[in-house]
């Protein structure tokens, strides 16, 4: 059900201050002192509450602060993709320099190297002893990095999980910026493999020549270059220090955003330390992930010149695809304070009673459905992406975060309306098919759902017109012209909107959420169960929510069935005495046959049929209304069976 929380490490996170603002928040406030006592007291339960779990304290940050974190990740990386560490590179020259020069294999190059020349062996030194010009140098970490035919058949040389978990963070919005030492471009083809084309600058020339930082939605700077680019940096003279393009680019990357620090030894890239070192503001902080939570010198230095919290991780796949996860399960249990949206639904009361103040709800209807678009562009739920049940489940909990103040707040103009109200109705849910809309090529299932929130104002309207007996608004709704996508021709909304007819109700689709998996109607046993929470504060007090979900569903198929003529619609019954019918969506009344049949006594007993038919269902026709009727129970019966 939706709101509902998980236990464990995700309730503690939810823990509220008097604000509603959650504690955690407050792990990042090191003012400690100038907070009053009530703050102190939330402050001090949040710290016992995360302090042996900075993973958790990373997700919930990185979940409030999208977008605010970038990520600064070394060879350590690219290590379960089997591409060696610069000092596994280094061992290896030796191994190979030593084997041209007839030395017998060596149980340990690097005690040869120490016994032979007295020192311990360095990349930089041996490339400069051997005299090596850049194209050269780039030539030998070809050989380490790209993956030929036997790599990949055995996975190696490819990208690992930290990898795609990374590429999933960028995908929801929630990294865009990423620095990283390393040459290969697992990375790269992890990112595009989600959909995502980054702006990458591996030089000078390609910053230049690069999409503004603010203006991409994933900005990756190779430091040191790229694998396939002569202009590496890998010596200790060209790591001392960078271009002044870079510093300045460096310079505004650690001062406008938190780091994220994984794979990376701080020991001798020295121009990268000195500007972490040198930035003058500590406006986020920066997390260090670290394999059993040890640092050497180098990294030591900058922890403790930024009080940066030490995450000890068995390895970097575990740690994002942990940091990943933490952040998933956070956006799928997100949900608005209730308050707040009740406030906004007391508020469409308040402005609907009293006609003076119709210019405030339309403020009010306008402001709240500008920011769920914006809601919905900032979670990135874009149409790319590979499908799975649980990336279902997250988008479609998301929609319904976002959309129930909208949609609740329709109901309520839906039941205590007088007409005057169904033209801004009308435009909110045009306005959310057209947004939905904007979206042309991805994954077909995430493009069908993206008109899910106009699904649900739409039905929120509806059911509170059902029970106000707004029988002609009504079906003004349900006859609502709405575009089709990518098509300038309109078609009514109950044919674009409603149950199976939308092209997002794929029942199989609706099986993935939890509970539905054998369900004949998923989509509408979910919305049922969905507006039996939402409707409470339109319905009012009803004995039995589920008659009134499913009038409203029993009208809608009538209603599609308009768009046969009377002839046509007689023909398939009469031809075929059993199995002929013209099809429409049923919901769970189809089956739910004991209030299915209520229903339809009450809509065809005399007074309730006269007030349907003038208000134009089923064409204002008694007996196109009677063939419909049969027509729908025809469908019911096979869906019984």
């Amino acid at each position: 059900m939706l709101g509902t929380r998980q236990t464990g490490w995700l309730e503690s996170v939810y823990q509220n201050d008097s604000k509603g603002a959650p504690h955690t928040l407050k792990l990042f406030d090191h003012s400690v002192a100038s907070l009053d006592a009530c703050q102190k007291e939330n402050y001090e339960v949040s710290m016992s509450l995360l302090s042996g779990d900075p993973l958790t304290q990373l997700a919930f940050s990185v979940y409030e602060n999208r977008g605010v974190y970038a990520l600064l990740i070394g060879s350590g990386l690219s290590r379960a993709a089997d591409i060696p560490t610069g000092w596994e590179i280094t061992l290896d020259l030796v191994r190979r320099v030593a084997a041209a020069q007839g030395v017998e294999e060596q149980d340990d190059w690097q005690a040869w190297y120490q016994e032979t020349t007295g020192k311990d062996p360095n990349y930089s030194e041996l490339v400069g002893e051997l005299g090596l010009s850049r194209d050269e140098r780039r030539s030998i970490l070809h050989s380490y990095i790209e993956p030929d035919d036997d790599d990949r058949e055995e996975g190696r040389k490819l990208p690992t999980r930290a990898h795609h978990a990374i590429a999933r963070l960028v995908r929801e919005g929630y990294i865009r910026v990423i620095i990283t030492t390393n040459f290969d471009r697992l990375l790269e083809n992890a990112l595009r493999e989600q959909g995502i084309e980054p702006t990458v600058v591996a030089s000078v020339d390609a910053l230049q020549g690069a999409e503004p930082l603010t203006h991409t939605s994933c900005y990756l700077l190779k430091l040191h270059g790229d694998y396939k680019d002569a202009r590496i940096l890998n010596t200790d003279e060209e790591l001392t220090e960078y271009p002044p393009e870079y510093d300045g680019l460096l310079d505004r990357i650690i001062d406008e955003h938190g780091l994220i620090v994984c794979g990376w030894s701080g020991e001798w890239d020295h121009a990268l330390r000195a500007s972490i070192l040198r930035a003058p503001a500590r406006r986020y902080p920066l997390f260090w992930a670290t394999r059993g939570g040890k640092l050497g010198d180098g990294a030591q230095e900058i922890t403790d010149h930024r009080h940066a919290r030490i995450i000890p991780i068995d390895d970097a796949d575990s740690f994002f695809t942990g940091l990943e996860q933490r952040v998933e399960t956070l956006a799928r249990t997100h949900r608005q304070n209730p308050i707040s949206v009740d406030l906004l639904v007391n508020a469409a009361k308040r402005y609907l009673a009293k006609q003076e103040h119709r210019i405030q709800l339309d403020e009010l209807f306008t402001t709240e459905t500008r920011n769920l678009i914006e809601k919905i562009e900032a979670a990135g739920l874009a149409p790319q992406g590979h499908f799975s049940a649980d990336e279902f489940q997250r988008r479609i909990t998301l929609y319904e975060s976002f959309t129930e103040p909208l949609a609740r707040m329709a109901g309520v103009l839906g039941r205590w309306g007088d007409g005057s109200e169904f033209s801004l109705v009308g435009d909110v849910i045009k306005c959310l098919c057209a947004h939905a809309d904007r979206e042309g090529a991805g994954l077909n299932v995430w493009l069908e759902i993206r008109t899910y929130p106009a699904v649900l104002v739409f039905t929120g309207y509806g059911l509170g017109l059902v029970r106000a007996g707004r029988w002609r608004e009504l079906h003004r709704l349900f006859s609502l012209p709405v575009n089709k996508r990518h098509d300038p021709e309109t078609m009514r909304a109950v044919q674009r909107l409603f149950l199976w007819a939308w092209e997002g109700g794929n029942n199989d689709y609706w099986k993935h959420l939890e509970g539905l998996e054998k369900r004949k109607t998923a989509l509408s046993d979910h919305l049922c169960d969905l507006f039996a929470a939402w409707s409470k504060s339109f319905v009012g007090v009803l004995p039995d929510f589920e008659r009134l979900y499913e009038s409203w569903e029993i009208l809608g198929s009538l209603t599609h069935l308009e768009r046969a003529e009377k002839d046509e619609l007689n023909k398939a019954l009469v031809e075929e005495p059993r199995n002929g019918w013209i099809w429409c969506p049923v919901g769970r009344s189809g089956w739910h046959s004991e209030v299915r049949r209520g229903i339809l006594e009450e809509f065809l007993n005399y007074a309730t049929k006269v007030e349907i038919l003038e208000a134009g269902f089923a064409k204002g026709d008694e007996e196109f209304l009677q063939k419909a009727v049969e027509n729908y129970l025809r469908l019911a019966s096979r869906m019984e069976w």
